[in-house]
């Protein structure tokens, strides 16, 4: 777990990183700066996109990672890097060509409750597509162990750029129309970017005719569309389906806030995967089961337990948070309760979804996963008519939970290895007790200090409780070589 944990603690500065910036920019300039309705516009573009993405790239980015392994030499890896860039192509096209065609239609209909929109869906293919390949080359890197850079460039790059362009609107500089289509052109160079890093790390070939398993590749990559993401999908299809099914786009607003709160629970599980993802394809490859149980285990408990944290700190300052922004947005507050459950879920099983989409098992996988996509769908046609933002949260915690709980099944069916240990129970019981301790404590009548006096105490008596019952050797390792690194100076002296 050396590299993992390394990796993992690299990449968690930056996303947290990327996730502060994005936290400036969602809370408080767009909610300021932009209208609620061109907020809920950029964020209907962004989430559709994000749809999208998984079928414009073709399922290479989880391609990349399951075969890269097979390949030894650098002949090999260069044409099979020029292959995965090929792939996407057989959708991309065709898109392109229906979406050209057919653009009247599809356009009228994606407006039909919201008219504004009309004029800006052809955004949502090129966004897609700027999407779809920086996940290819950012799999590039990771299978290399090169996960840093593409990190930053994924979480910050972009974010800080559009605060940039947030200001420059806020000043007059640009229109509302210019910097929509300007934030766009910055996945864009945000793609480009992290191109020419891929192809630092080895250039692609286009002598593809000797590759081996080319067509298991094609087999795997349309298998692998809807299961690789399903996750992303059911969040970002609340946010579509809230603009088709509600008239006004501010409560795509006020949903993107709230689940932009929640989301900072699945930072620690993102940054792992980096790392991850590549070590479980190798123990499948190997069929190394014991070094694959072990991090299993390590992985779900290191997750939940950072994870459980910053659950803590965002359930207990809630309110506080929503004080400091403008009102209307507070409409979200029981979506951030509902979706930071499921979320928190979502760490406890640690590399399971890494297991699942590497292993020979991946038909599976699309089976469950077409069927989720199918409930989500429905249970949102359901609740969001009834219940409005919050059963749009409730049909997707339903549906994360399901997923998880018969992807947790299968594991366990066919490998016999599960994420659980005493230790997760033993977590989970110290985050409820901490919760009940804090929330109902409301500290002060000023929400930035109330935020801040609650954070401290209550990650100081986390921190403790973690360390005093070692409920992860990995965490315990590195806390306990902070506090020689503190004592020893003070030893000296």
């Amino acid at each position: 777990m050396g590299i993992v944990i390394k990796q993992s603690i690299h990449n968690t500065l930056i996303t947290y990183l990327g996730f502060l910036v994005g936290a400036v920019n969602i809370l408080f300039l767009y909610t300021n700066f932009l209208s609620e309705t061109y907020f809920g516009l950029v964020s209907y573009i962004l989430s559709t996109a994000n749809i999208l993405m998984p079928l414009m790239a073709f399922g290479v980015h989880n391609t990349i990672v399951k075969f890269f392994t097979k390949y030894k030499t650098r002949v090999q890896q260069q044409r099979f890097l020029g292959f995965s860039l090929l792939l996407p192509l057989i959708v991309v096209i065709p898109f392109g060509v229906i979406g050209q065609l057919a653009y009247e239609s599809i356009s009228t209909w994606l407006s039909k409750e919201n008219t504004i929109i009309k004029d800006y869906v052809w955004l949502i293919y090129l966004t897609a597509i700027a999407f779809a390949y920086f996940e290819i080359f950012y799999a590039w890197s990771k299978v290399h162990l090169h996960s840093v850079f593409g990190n930053f460039i994924k979480e910050v790059f972009h974010r800080v750029a559009i605060m940039l362009l947030l200001f420059v609107l806020h000043f007059d500089y640009i229109t509302i129309d210019q910097f929509i289509y300007a934030t766009v052109l910055i996945y864009f160079l945000r793609l480009i970017i992290m191109a020419f890093y891929a192809f630092s790390l080895k250039k692609p070939s286009f002598q593809i005719k000797s590759l081996t398993d080319k067509f298991t590749m094609v087999k795997y990559s349309g298998l692998i569309i809807i299961a690789g993401s399903v996750a992303l999908i059911i969040l970002e299809l609340d946010k579509f389906m809230i603009g088709q099914l509600v008239p006004s786009l501010s409560n795509v607003a006020y949903y993107s806030v709230a689940i932009f709160i929640a989301t900072v629970i699945d930072v620690p599980l993102r940054s792992m995967q980096q790392i991850t993802n590549s070590l479980t394809a190798q123990y499948l490859n190997d069929k190394n089961k014991k070094e694959l149980d072990l991090l299993y285990k390590k992985s779900s408990i290191t997750l939940l337990i950072v994870s459980g944290l910053i659950f803590l700190l965002i359930l207990i300052n809630i309110k506080s948070l929503y004080a400091i922004m403008p009102n209307n947005y507070s409409e979200g507050l029981f979506v951030v309760f509902i979706i930071s459950v499921a979320k928190l879920f979502n760490s406890v099983l640690g590399n399971n979804n890494s297991i699942l989409f590497y292993s020979d098992y991946y038909r599976m996988v699309l089976f469950f996963g077409v069927i989720i996509a199918i409930c989500t769908v429905v249970m949102n046609l359901v609740f969001i008519p009834a219940f409005g933002l919050e059963g749009a949260a409730l049909a997707s915690c339903i549906t994360i939970f399901i997923y998880n709980s018969i992807k947790l099944w299968f594991v366990w069916l066919k490998f016999k290895i599960s994420p659980f240990t005493k230790q997760t129970g033993q977590t989970i019981s110290v985050i409820v007790l901490l919760l009940i301790a804090f929330y109902f404590w409301d500290v002060i009548e000023y929400p930035f200090l109330s935020i801040v006096i609650k954070t401290a105490l209550c990650s100081l008596f986390y921190a403790y409780l973690v360390f005093k019952f070692k409920l992860s050797t990995d965490i315990y390792f590195i806390m306990n070589q902070w506090l020689l690194k503190i004592k020893s100076p003070l030893n000296r002296g």
